[in-house]
């Protein structure tokens, strides 16, 4: 008889023999404990969930009785019929299917492909946010690791980030610990409810009797911090021979992209936790409970739709929900899908298009992106991208330029054989804006082993309003690569924290003088062809069943905004070309910067902090042998004036 058993029995005895627990004054007003008829319609009503526990948790199945669609009509339904309960939107999400996905699997098998010296530490890791149930009760029980195959035959584990993975959690270290590490009560579930003034008190007894948890009120649960161990992962670099150099790289880091963002300060007209889109609330009061009808209402309620922004692989369960094993129905799936397309496509990003002026035989336009969320975006896994395809045609609808172009094999036309750089201005149709995250390993080299990753050779994601360079939590949220030295990347009016980029387009005319119909769209793809090519070189079962279903399927991106707008490039006055200039080197090592122009010298350098303070001033011939930047290391803005104009740009002191 194990701990969950005991606790069971005794609330049942107690509950039997003391009439007014809880405050109930009668014996009509008792709860009806569960008999074994009872318990064989939860199961019912749970589905295909997996039912059940082991030493530490238990499965959804067992919660699904309660909180599960209630066949009468009462529990978690609202005033007007609108059945929300927290089951029937979660058993549809990637956290419930975590343990299921096949992209997870398949990519757990490639990095032990490649490090097969690793295999236990790997799979231990993995299991920890994305099987959770099996991975914390295995440790529990004494396992020194906790590996694939055990959770290949691990019903409950396969539960993925079920019930209890959340709503167990202790706050005790909750958002200091990352990486998987999480803190889990023995015999306490944590909700929102029960704690505010005048609200009715927790009556935890049916919860205590029937799966072994005492529900108790946990602030914590309405916080960010509660997604923060899992939504912030480090992990140990190895080079190619598979031993460790000591380095450590930020795989993902959402929970500090939060924290870096005007959506973590308080007072802040944007102030919100992730579960305000993740799990949006319902302002209402309901009975969030079936087969209690005596139960005093609760709200507000969040809703369970666990929602993020990965439909392409909602899409892949609902097409294979045998083959998988999901314990979802088609029409479930639909409706996450439902609600992560509206997440893409309304509460992500903005685009903006303005006309430019002609250069030369050149017309400029400028295209601005803003970044709603509350975290970068791209934001989580690293495979992750989106890109921006603009589009210039003439009178006849024939097309004048073309950049980010999808082919036929879902990858973008120009992207090059490692990877596209951050663009400021593009000026050929090869070249794509393409906002990512790029891992390096120890050599430089580009790869997609995540233990291999040891570097960012780039990341210019877009990042959240009120991000800063200079926040605490920057040496895990950085910017890398060209984004650095781009003026418009989350500046606007020379003020860091817009969560916007600025890109200008500068597409050949070519001697054409009429009307210009310009179309710009942005997309996302949530796991890119480039990304998969080194996995797919590898093979094994996970691997090969992944990659039958996604050439099945297909990696159609999602349109997440589009805008466009129609001009003239008959009457505009052209100009004469701006003079060139080129700083270099960016970044620096020693502080040392020099300036190459097409003319003459500068006539003066200014050289200021992110925040806008005058370093030092230079002027005329002394520039000839370059400047140098302050000892400390960090981001500089230089400002060159030269023939009446002035060049400003980012210039990185290592």
């Amino acid at each position: 008889m194990n701990r969950k058993t005991h606790i069971s029995l005794l609330v049942m005895f107690l509950t039997a023999g003391v009439l007014v627990l809880a405050g109930w004054s009668s014996l009509d007003q008792q709860p009806h404990f569960h008999s074994e008829e009872d318990i064989a319609m939860f199961r019912s009503i749970a589905g295909e969930l997996p039912s059940g526990e082991n030493e530490l948790f238990a499965a959804s199945g067992n919660c699904a009785g309660c909180h599960g669609h209630d066949i009468q009509g009462v529990g978690n339904v609202t005033e007007s019929g609108w059945d929300v309960n927290p089951t029937d939107y979660w058993r549809a999400s990637i956290m419930a299917n975590s343990a299921k996905d096949p992209f997870w699997q398949a990519k757990v098998t490639h990095e032990v492909a490649v490090n097969p010296d690793h295999q236990l530490i790997l799979e231990d890791k993995c299991t920890s946010c994305h099987a959770p149930l099996g991975h914390f009760n295995a440790h529990y029980m004494g396992a020194a690791h906790y590996t694939f195959a055990e959770m290949l035959e691990d019903s409950i584990a396969l539960d993925g980030v079920s019930c209890n993975a959340c709503h167990q959690q202790s706050p005790e270290g909750l958002g200091d610990t990352f990486s998987g590490e999480l803190n889990f009560s023995v015999d306490t579930v944590w909700g929102p409810f029960g704690g505010g003034e005048g609200e009715d008190p927790i009556i935890g007894q049916p919860m205590a009797a029937f799966v072994g948890f005492e529900p108790v009120f946990g602030e914590h649960v309405r916080t960010s911090e509660m997604c923060a161990g899992c939504h912030t992962l480090i992990t140990e670099t190895v080079d190619l021979d598979g031993e460790p150099t000591g380095g450590k790289f930020v795989e993902q880091a959402t929970y500090h992209e939060w924290l870096n963002s005007a959506f973590a300060e308080e007072g802040n007209t944007l102030e919100a936790e992730c579960q305000a889109c993740h799990m949006p609330t319902l302002d209402e009061e309901v009975l969030i409970s079936a087969n209690y009808s005596w139960l005093p209402p609760r709200g507000p309620i969040g809703l369970h739709y666990m929602v993020g922004g990965n439909s392409f692989m909602l899409q892949m369960m609902k097409e294979n929900i045998d083959l998988l094993g999901i314990d979802a129905t088609e029409a479930q799936f639909d409706t996450s899908i439902y609600h992560t397309l509206d997440m893409l496509q309304n509460q992500t990003a903005l685009l903006a298009v303005e006309e430019g002026t002609i250069l030369n035989d050149s017309m400029e336009f400028s295209v601005h992106i803003e970044n709603l969320a509350g975290h970068k975006f791209p934001s989580g896994y690293p495979a992750r991208r989106a890109f921006l395809e603009f589009i210039a045609l003439n009178e006849s609808g024939d097309t004048l330029f073309h950049s980010g172009q999808l082919q036929e094999d879902y990858e973008v036309f120009g992207h090059n054989e490692t990877y596209e750089p951050h663009y400021d201005v593009i000026t050929s149709e090869e070249q794509v804006q393409i906002y990512e995250q790029v891992l390096g390993d120890v050599n430089g080299d580009v790869t997609t082993v995540l233990v291999r990753a040891a570097t960012p050779l780039k990341d210019n994601r877009l990042v959240p309003k009120g991000f800063s360079m200079s926040h605490s939590v920057y040496d895990t949220t950085e910017i890398a690569g060209l984004a650095l030295n781009d003026l418009n990347f989350n500046y606007e009016g020379g003020l860091e924290g817009s969560g916007t980029d600025e890109l200008t387009y500068r597409i050949p005319l070519e001697g054409y003088e009429g009307n210009l119909d310009v179309q710009v769209r942005l997309w996302y793809q949530s796991s890119p062809p480039k990304w998969n090519e080194e996995m797919f070189a590898y093979s094994t079962p996970e691997i090969d069943l992944f990659k039958d279903l996604y050439f099945e399927q297909g990696a159609a991106p999602v349109l997440i905004d589009e805008n466009g707008i129609s001009v003239s490039a008959v009457y505009v006055e052209r100009q004469k070309s701006p003079a060139a200039v080129r700083i270099y080197p960016n970044p620096t090592y020693d502080g040392r910067v020099f300036f190459e122009t097409t003319s003459s010298v500068p006539e003066r350098v200014e050289v200021y902090s992110l925040n806008g303070q005058l370093i030092s001033s230079l002027n005329g011939e002394a520039l000839r042998s370059g400047i140098t930047l302050p000892e400390l290391p960090g981001t500089y803005l230089i400002a060159i004036y030269l023939n009446g104009k002035v060049h400003t740009e980012k210039v990185i002191r290592l």
